[in-house]
């Protein structure tokens, strides 16, 4: 009978399924395609259909072999390749909903790279299915059900920043934050969870004292001691155990305790003491460049950035170009505009376009080219937008006509790429008498007491802050406040924790018109690092 052939065709499969889980489904569709062209089997095809019926509701969380290529295809910005494997998931493993996850991970990171706010209007309608489906049929006693919710929310969050919708942002950053914090209490072992929450901690910790209201009146609260241990926990578990997130866990702690921590060393030591491979990871080669550079290690960047891969198989990541010209201006090379003119003639993306218009203009300026200058400094006005703290900047150096003296910008620049000893040379034959404007005798003492921190010469630092902290306490320029973060960073790797204090305080009692956020949220981490010293 029908009764008698269907019953054991359910057994049949429900063995193969102990067997083979992940292929069964597939198969089936392909047999009932197969049969479909010959009417005869028709009385056989109605059985496969409702056998296919009852086996198909049944929803998962794997990362399956094709689903990890489409991943780590993903994080290497393949995503034509990551697409394919995608398809091939859905085609294959229809129930698996991780793959929702790596979709949106290739959506979030296009956006992110190419900064296309049309593409993003477009993509953004994908989001809310994606988390339907997963509500609807995930099984939450997986520990990825809450977990990739809160990641896809989190990839939007930062999206959204981009366009300046921070408002709806805030709400992702809320709604996936109340989700890890559930999932850490139902999985504690969870160490993907841990990564990403660890983040979320680390980010709240280095809000400001004035801001800190408004995470507390959601329901949002972490130090960041407490993330950076957590973040800390998940990278020894991924060094002994297979840990698909390892990439991510190790490119989050550099960065967190590079930009948070203070600790650029540790950070450019963590990033090279592992197996990452820029030359086949764009978005590897752009993180430990990036740690080069903000520890000075302009030559090591460089290299770094030579070996990125540019095969048609990659998405095309304009931003390097960026970076590269940044790294040929601070050696004062000619080949620096060819990098600039490259970023902006082919980027489409709103942020740091003012800011490589005000490097070429600056690269004309130490050439001796003012007209060359002036013919930039025009183009910050018109274009891009001043939404990013150094954007702003060169906006209102723009705005403002306020021309950097050579002398200090060719000492700023082999100062900011490492090369102290040649920025130290450029100074030598001045003093703060020097200069005419006050502007330029404030910026000479901070930029002698930034040298002399580098050079390890911490009592001459000191004395060139104070002076800094003490003529420019109240002038809109950020000189005076760096200055009192960066004293602050010396006491407190002395362990002179209240003089530390009574700095980074100094730091927080400052507003200047430019890097406030940025000062102030350092100086808030270092606060919360002296806490009880």
């Amino acid at each position: 009978s029908i009764l008698t052939i269907y019953t054991t065709f359910i057994y049949f499969i429900n063995i193969i399924l102990i067997i083979n889980n992940k292929r069964t489904l597939y198969f089936l569709k392909k047999l009932i395609k197969s049969l479909m062209k010959n009417t005869k089997y028709i009385f056989i095809i109605f059985i496969l259909i409702l056998g296919f019926e009852s086996l198909s509701a049944k929803a998962y969380y794997e990362f399956s072999p094709n689903l990890k290529k489409a991943y780590q295809a993903a994080i290497s910005i393949k995503f034509e390749e990551s697409k394919k494997y995608i398809t091939k998931v859905k085609d294959e493993e229809p129930e698996n909903l991780l793959v929702h996850y790596v979709e949106n991970y290739v959506d979030f990171l296009k956006i992110y790279i190419d900064e296309d706010y049309n593409e993003f209007v477009k993509l953004e309608k994908n989001k809310d299915t994606r988390l339907d489906i997963i509500k609807s049929k995930g099984d939450e006693t997986s520990p990825y059900h809450l977990y990739i919710q809160a990641e896809i929310r989190m990839h939007w969050a930062v999206a959204r920043a981009k366009f300046g919708e921070y408002r709806t942002a805030a709400f992702e950053v809320k709604n996936a934050f109340n989700k890890l914090e559930k999932n850490q209490k139902k999985f504690p072992d969870f160490k993907a969870n841990l990564k990403s929450l660890g983040i979320m901690h680390c980010l709240i910790g280095a809000i400001p004292d004035n801001f800190k209201w408004v995470a507390k009146l959601v329901g949002m609260s972490g130090t960041i001691e407490q993330g950076t241990r957590e973040i800390k926990e998940v990278l020894d578990y991924a060094k002994r155990n297979e840990f698909i997130f390892k990439e991510e866990t190790i490119v989050m702690y550099s960065l967190v305790i590079l930009h948070i921590g203070n600790q650029a060393q540790t950070a450019w030591s963590v990033i090279r003491s592992t197996d990452l491979e820029p030359e086949k990871n764009p978005l590897i080669c752009f993180a430990q460049a990036s740690v080069a550079m903000h520890t000075g290690k302009t030559d090591e960047a460089i290299k770094i950035l030579k070996k990125c891969p540019k095969g048609s198989e990659y998405h095309k990541f304009y931003y390097l170009d960026y970076m590269m010209g940044l790294c040929k201006l601070y050696k004062q090379e000619d080949d620096a505009a060819f990098y600039f003119n490259k970023f902006v003639f082919n980027f489409s993306g709103r942020h740091y376009i003012k800011e490589c218009y005000q490097k070429l203009a600056w690269y004309e300026l130490l050439k001796g080219n003012q007209d060359g200058y002036d013919k930039y400094m025009k183009k910050v006005l018109v274009k891009g937008h001043a939404s990013l703290d150094g954007d702003e900047k060169a906006f209102q150096e723009a705005k403002n006509n306020e021309v950097p003296h050579v002398v200090l910008l060719k000492s700023r620049l082999l100062f900011d790429g490492g090369y102290s000893y040649k920025a130290l040379e450029v100074l030598k034959n001045y003093n703060a008498d020097s200069f005419e404007e006050e502007k330029d005798r404030l910026e000479y003492h901070y930029r002698k007491g930034r040298i002399l921190q580098s050079r390890f010469q911490y009592s001459e630092a000191i004395d060139e802050f104070n002076i800094t902290i003490e003529k420019g306490f109240f002038e809109k320029y950020y000189f005076a406040c760096n200055a009192a973060l960066q004293a602050g960073i010396i006491k407190e790797n002395q362990k002179q924790y209240d003089a530390a204090k009574a700095y980074y305080n100094k730091c927080l009692d400052m507003n200047p018109s430019e890097y406030k956020t940025s000062l102030h949220s350092k100086a808030k981490a270092g606060l919360d690092r002296v806490k009880g010293k």
